[in-house]
């Protein structure tokens, strides 16, 4: 499943994260809230500022890509130089306390990106349609983001993937992760996916067999639970898009990618 909470018209969804993430013209908080009196940021120019900010263009194929030397790289660039620091050091001082340590990425939008989905089909959500474009397997990495797989793994750090990708995209997404670097660990028992026809005993608090009630957070954050609790092993870093995908607890230290194209409460 994609993000749940997908907005058809982006502007009170994106106005935050553009705010955030772009700055100059963007709205404020308080433009972005329902109850506002003020006029929201205007919809076509808050695509643009996204644009400027990916650096978005068309390839040879007609696939939009974002630029390796635009806003939106450099950002990641910066997160992804702190975040190798941090696991470098963090798994030394795991091993030296006996533990376990592991890191946790989300999928899409954290490894694998959407950007080309959002432009073509002007940041709506339509279930066929992205079922159809997860299932080619073939979006671009986040830049950056599988290296950052590879190198957590190098420093003997367990990696595990928790998305929202429903269980029966799960050939798709272990295709399309191998397709951009990001090989290590994709069976079973590491990439958590969502299964709402039957859900695991430890998310039984807010899901049973056919019965699916859990939030973004309970689920991922169960997930996390499970991975420390029942595994065994102390997740030093999680990484996502969304807030959603790092509160909750059971991590040391979370590291949020951007992402001003939507929203997931």
């Amino acid at each position: 499943m994609h993000k749940p909470l997908r907005i058809a018209a982006v502007a009170a969804a994106c106005a935050v994260a553009g705010a955030a993430l772009y700055g100059a013209g963007a709205a404020t908080a308080g433009q972005s809230t329902a109850n506002s009196t003020h006029e929201p940021y205007n919809i076509g120019l808050l695509v643009k500022d996204i644009d400027t900010y990916y650096g978005t263009a068309p390839d040879a194929n007609g696939v939009y890509q974002a630029s390796p030397s635009g806003p939106y790289a450099k950002d990641l660039a910066s997160i992804d130089k702190a975040a190798r620091k941090y696991i470098d050091q963090a798994a030394r001082k795991a091993v030296r306390k006996g533990e376990k340590p592991a890191v946790v990425f989300d999928i899409d939008d954290t490894l694998l990106l959407s950007l080309d989905y959002e432009k073509r089909y002007n940041y709506t959500y339509n279930s066929a349609t992205w079922a159809a474009y997860v299932n080619k397997a073939d979006r671009p990495a986040v830049f950056g983001s599988p290296e950052l797989v590879q190198y957590a793994e190098q420093k003997g750090v367990e990696v595990f993937y928790n998305s929202g990708l429903a269980e029966a995209q799960r050939s798709a997404a272990v295709e399309n992760l191998k397709k951009v670097g990001a090989d290590v660990n994709l069976d079973a028992d590491h990439v958590f996916l969502k299964n709402a026809a039957a859900p695991p005993s430890y998310l039984s608090g807010c899901a049973t067999r056919g019965t699916w009630t859990c939030t973004t957070v309970q689920y991922k954050s169960g997930t996390r639970r499970h991975i420390e609790r029942d595994l065994g092993y102390e997740i030093i870093a999680n990484f996502g898009d969304q807030y959603s995908d790092l509160e909750g607890g059971y991590a040391d230290r979370t590291y949020k990618l951007p992402n001003p194209t939507y929203y997931v409460g």
